[in-house]
């Protein structure tokens, strides 16, 4: 019996027990790690039918008609959860004329949700486009568009230099109570602006702010020739300018009339 023991001790002193237990550890987990490909193979397989049930359409479009963007949405593949193509449903859904960016998102088990944002029109451009908050040229038509949008006018490729000019001289001019309703950027680059009471300001290309503040401090102090109205202000000038005069429109007449008055 003591030399049973005593073999015992002798075999557990020549094993490494840190060894032995991080090679079981290991194998139990590529165990683990093979039953578990094999579940999730299963499942998928399991599952591999499963479809699109519940389309969710996020972030309160104004423009657009949301059945035109379910629509959209359908013409991609609903039939697999899993092999949907969200790009392709992102391309259809981007392609609607008023829809500035799409977010699209697969909701397990069975839902898509697509969260779009639109195109906030500020402005007509070259009188068959719109322009955005951010100076973006878009073509999309509607009936719910803001009554007043300026008019604005350019090259190609101006269309953010064109907006950000005009909120700068909108608020310039606002402030000495004049009204910027349109602005016109010509193939040379020489700017134009046109005010609600039907003064046009010729800028030019060179200093077209200072010419801007030059017309307002020169307004209130200019002549006007009886029964005549102001047609264009050329303020192409390095000190000068220069003034066209018209007859006035029978509603220019009823403005002054009640201005006199």
């Amino acid at each position: 019996m003591r030399a049973f023991l005593a073999g015992l001790k002798l075999i557990g002193s020549r094993v490494n027990w840190p060894l032995f237990w991080g090679l079981s550890f290991f194998f139990v987990v590529i165990f683990t790690l093979v039953r578990g490909t094999y579940w999730v193979s299963d499942w998928l397989v399991a599952h591999h039918d499963a479809q699109i049930k519940t389309l969710k359409v996020l972030g309160k479009p104004h423009y657009t008609n949301e059945d035109d963007i379910v629509a959209a949405i359908k013409t991609a593949d609903l039939n697999s959860f899993f092999e949907l193509d969200v790009k392709a449903v992102h391309k259809a859904v981007k392609s609607l004329p008023w829809i500035a960016t799409v977010s699209v998102r697969k909701q397990w088990p069975d839902t898509l949700q697509v969260y779009v944002v639109e195109h906030k029109p500020v402005a007509h451009w070259n009188s068959d486009s719109l322009l955005n908050d951010d100076g973006e040229v878009f073509q999309a038509s509607s009936n719910k568009l803001p009554q007043g949008l300026p008019e604005l006018y350019g090259p190609e490729g101006s269309a953010e230099e064109a907006w950000q000019t005009f909120k700068q001289f909108k608020a310039l001019l606002a402030v000495n109570q004049f009204t910027l309703e349109s602005l016109a950027l010509s193939e040379r680059f020489a700017w134009q602006l046109w005010l609600d009471n039907g003064i046009r300001l010729n800028l030019g290309r060179e200093d077209k702010a200072k010419r801007v503040q030059r017309f307002i401090d020169v307004y209130p102090r200019m002549e006007r020739p009886e029964g005549k109205v102001i047609d264009v202000i050329d303020l192409r000038y390095d000190t000068g300018l220069a003034v066209s005069w018209k007859e006035p429109t029978e509603q220019q007449e009823q403005q002054n009339n009640k201005s006199e008055a």
